[in-house]
């Protein structure tokens, strides 16, 4: 069973460590430098929102995922969010559960609207879970991400009606 709860900074290690790993990994994440626990610290907290995903029986940080406004002033209302499960964890519906709980929490915090900008197209097993709890496409960006082998990768856009 998967307990979602806010982060804390006591989470900073286990945090960064499944972070940096989508980041070294290369074909998901933007970011081409992983996080310190010192910057994870500050990162995560400055988030309008971190879940922390833990095994419900062993305590273990399994996933997380951060929340945030995709844009500011008049477009602030639509939520952005990243999401990222532990490696030895994938294929355990963990990444449903954190995109749910991240739908929830986004209402919860009076957004309107959930928008990824840049779901990479050969990233299978979350656009799955995206078309199955109701986001829609907007669209594709043609090699809209440099994978870490150096090809290019489309991007999809989905939102979500919150």
């Amino acid at each position: 069973m998967i307990t979602i709860r806010k982060f804390s900074k006591k989470d900073a290690k286990d945090a960064a460590a499944i972070w940096n790993r989508v980041v070294e990994d290369g074909v998901a994440f933007p970011q081409l430098e992983g996080l310190s626990v010192k910057e994870a610290e500050k990162f995560f907290v400055e988030q309008d929102f971190t879940g922390i995903a833990s095994d419900s029986e062993t305590g273990e940080i399994v996933g997380l995922y951060i929340l945030h406004p995709n844009n500011i002033g008049r477009c602030g209302h639509i939520a952005n969010a990243s999401y990222a499960v532990k490696a030895d964890c994938r294929g355990k519906h963990i990444g449903e559960a954190i995109v749910s709980h991240s739908l929830e929490k986004a209402k919860e915090l009076g957004f309107k609207l959930m928008q990824f900008n840049a779901v990479v197209a050969a990233n299978h097993p979350a656009i799955h879970i995206y078309e199955k709890l109701g986001f829609i496409r907007l669209g594709t960006i043609p090699g809209g991400f440099h994978m870490k082998d150096g090809h290019y990768e489309d991007i999809i856009l989905f939102y979500h009606t919150l």
